[in-house]
């Protein structure tokens, strides 16, 4: 299958979901979608540790691949960066607000917010951080873009 025919099956999915009136009314969905999510993650990290296992050392360095003339220093400043890029990547101030407009009070919403908001990267943030990490220890630099390719998994997208 072309990736144009996954992306019309994807619209026409779309188009079926905005008729549904009552979409609020399906917070299960959402449920569903994290549950998915933080499975795909356990799924990927349990591997990566299996693979680390398997291995019996870690592919991976500090330092990371070797790029031409790059010295150490270079590639641990593009570490930083990209670290700044991630940080960058949790854009979810844009809807805080207007989640924070459908919260009953009390306790008041910035309140509630805050702690969710803390609670939801951190725990984000280590799922992933761990997954990317055990990814290249298994790896190294021929760790997939897609994690779970790289354990012998098909991937129908190539």
């Amino acid at each position: 299958m072309s990736s144009n025919q996954y992306m019309i099956m994807f619209g026409v999915t779309e188009i079926f979901l905005s008729q549904i009136p009552d979409f609020d009314q399906i917070w299960w969905l959402s449920s569903v979608a994290a549950v998915m999510s933080f499975t795909y993650s356990i799924i990927g990290l349990a591997l990566g540790i299996a693979k680390v296992a398997e291995n019996g050392t870690i592919k991976g360095s500090l330092t990371g691949i070797s790029i031409g003339a790059v010295s150490e220093t270079q590639k641990i400043w593009k570490t930083f960066q990209a670290l700044g890029d991630i940080a960058f990547a949790y854009s979810y101030a844009v809807v805080l607000i207007e989640i924070q407009d459908t919260l009953k009070s009390p306790p008041s919403e910035a309140k509630s917010m805050k702690k969710a908001t803390k609670i939801s990267i951190a725990v984000t943030t280590t799922f992933y951080m761990l997954c990317g990490c055990m990814g290249y220890a298994a790896f190294g630099d021929a760790a997939p873009g897609n994690l779970l390719t790289g354990f012998g998994f098909y991937n129908p997208f190539c």
